[in-house]
């Protein structure tokens, strides 16, 4: 039907078959319209044709005026002020089409204030996908949400109970979760000091400091002055003490973030495509993907939404512009489009969605071309092109821009460094590094763009240079702890991790991990890696 039609055909109060009674309120209505798009009025009328005028004292006046915006035009406007109450009114009337958009709003609006209420609303409806949807980001932002929301004191000890046990809980230490249940029982101490029992047996205490449960837990009046929680502690504390004693394995918890790697070269050949993954809380690195087939040489790798799109490269002989992409839950390959040029060796970077490849070479000359892709419409589109030629250059996006830095052109390193503004398609120099560096790491971190390693056009470095957007000037972060070359790189749960590459002994590849920490400026040794490889990309990964 025509929307117009049907619009003119309200106002104007033309062909009218019903009367519905909201308060003081009349809306007149078409049967056949409310029918097509809520079972509830087609049984309401089919069970009453003779009678005309139906009233609802229950129903706001605005809803049921949203309710008929919808049955006339197909569309309805979900705001944060009326998004509940419209989905009462849904839920009551049937109407389909707006549970969906008040549940597509709900989702897409999640919130620390807002989760908790939206979890619990899904769970009493039964919209199993929403509820599913909040319960995972409360889970991811467990300690934000368990220190600031005014909602999180409202949960009950079962709520409570299921949160905390819940293996993909994300918190960074044990601790957090027995603070959050000392908040939550602080807010009616004398009702809930009791569940302090009920509770307990959900923290993984064996993953707490000795000290900590000495200092802070054993000593806490609510668990001192429960018997049951104090045979958990001391029994705990024991374990804990006594090295003759076998430790009972525990789960730790699954991490919000996973650093994935992306096997490169071994002994100056290609090895196996290996995938392997870095779990912060057990700080182990895991192979979850192993093929005897080959990435190409000098293809670039990023990730984006649940996949690893492998872009170009270079392959006997031959130039690429193919791109594959790897989908990591099914362990899947499939073909997408491919780039307009073909290109190895070039910068590559996500923003908003969308991938960029920037650069490179393509066996005849250095590229400045850029390419984007567009996930959605399978599409790579020509923007505008880069002031320098630049191949084996490192980008990253920060604050709704691409930046690349460094590279070569004609054989040498480069100290340039360009931003994209994809509002204006428009290429700006920005201050030149320090040092000139081509196939360092690059990435943004702390509002700011840390490049770090490279080869300098004399050996590989160590020094790391963090760019200011806002001044407009780069600054000296503490160097590495091993000088090194075509680095992975990475943020981690507010760390920056680099992981592997050419060191400078030879060049010879090496599996040091290292990680660094912004706000004391140093360095620390991490876990390396279970293979000797070049890694060509590292990136943070949320599952």
């Amino acid at each position: 039907m025509d929307v117009n039609m049907l619009k003119e055909l309200l106002q104007e109060g033309s062909l009218c078959d019903a009367m519905i009674k909201v308060g003081d309120l009349e809306f007149k209505a078409h049967r056949i319209i409310l029918c097509r798009c809520s079972s509830y009025f087609r049984e309401l009328f089919s069970s009453n044709p003779t009678q005309k005028v139906f009233r609802f004292p229950d129903v706001s006046a605005k809803v049921m005026s949203l309710i008929f915006e919808n049955a006339y035009t197909g569309s309805v406007t979900v705001t944060e002020d009326n998004v509940l109450d419209l989905l009462a009114g849904a839920q009551h009337f049937n109407v389909k089409s707006i549970i969906q958009a008040c549940c597509d709003f709900l989702q897409k609006n999640l919130s620390s204030d807002s989760s908790i209420v939206t979890w619990r609303l899904a769970d009493h409806s039964q919209y199993p996908e929403l509820r599913e949807k909040a319960c995972l980001y409360i889970l991811l932002h467990f300690e934000e949400i368990a220190r600031f929301s005014q909602e999180f004191v409202q949960l009950s000890v079962e709520e409570l109970k299921y949160l905390i046990e819940n293996d993909e809980l994300n918190v960074r230490q044990e601790s957090a979760v027995f603070e959050a249940i000392l908040r939550w029982i602080g807010f009616a101490p004398e009702e809930r000091r009791g569940h302090m029992a009920t509770l307990l047996p959900s923290v993984r205490l064996l993953l707490m400091p000795i000290e900590y449960l000495v200092e802070i837990v054993s000593k806490d009046d609510v668990v001192r002055n429960n018997l049951d929680c104090v045979n958990m502690v001391t029994s705990t504390m024991e374990i804990l003490r006594d090295s003759s004693m076998e430790r009972p394995r525990t789960r730790t918890r699954l991490p919000a973030e996973l650093l994935f790697t992306i096997s490169g070269f071994q002994d100056r050949q290609r090895n196996d495509k290996i995938i392997q993954l870095y779990n912060v809380r057990t700080d182990r690195w895991l192979t979850v993907y192993k093929n005897d087939q080959t990435f190409p040489k000098f293809c670039s790798c990023v990730h984006l939404q649940g996949s690893i799109y492998f872009i170009g490269g270079w392959e006997a002989d031959f130039y690429l512009s193919r791109v594959q992409k790897f989908t990591l839950a099914t362990q899947s390959w499939q073909e997408v489009r491919s780039l307009h040029e073909p290109r190895c060796s070039f910068g590559a970077a996500v923003l908003n969605g969308c991938v960029y490849a920037m650069g490179g070479c393509d066996g005849y000359e250095t590229l400045r071309s850029v390419e984007r892709f567009q996930p959605d419409t399978n599409r790579w589109t020509l923007i505008a092109p880069m002031h320098d030629q630049r191949a084996d250059a490192g980008a990253a996006a920060l604050h709704g821009k691409v930046y690349i830095c460094g590279g070569f052109s004609v054989g040498q390193p480069l100290f340039s460094a360009e931003c994209y503004n994809p509002d204006t398609n428009q290429w700006t120099l920005i201050t030149p590094m320090e040092t000139a560096r081509t196939v360092a790491g690059v990435v943004s971190y702390n509002g700011h763009i840390y490049v770090a390693g490279g080869w300098d056009g004399t050996d590989n470095v160590s020094t790391v240079s963090a760019y200011d957007p806002v001044s407009k000037h780069w600054r000296t972060a503490a160097p590495m702890l091993h000088p090194r070359s075509c680095l992975g790189i990475a943020v981690l749960e507010e760390q920056l991790y680099v992981v592997g590459g050419f060191c400078k002994e030879n060049w010879q590849q090496c599996s040091h991990v290292e990680r660094y920490d912004g706000a004391s400026n140093s360095w620390q040794a991490g876990r390396s890696l279970d293979v000797v490889e070049r890694v060509p990309h590292a990136a943070a990964y949320l599952p």
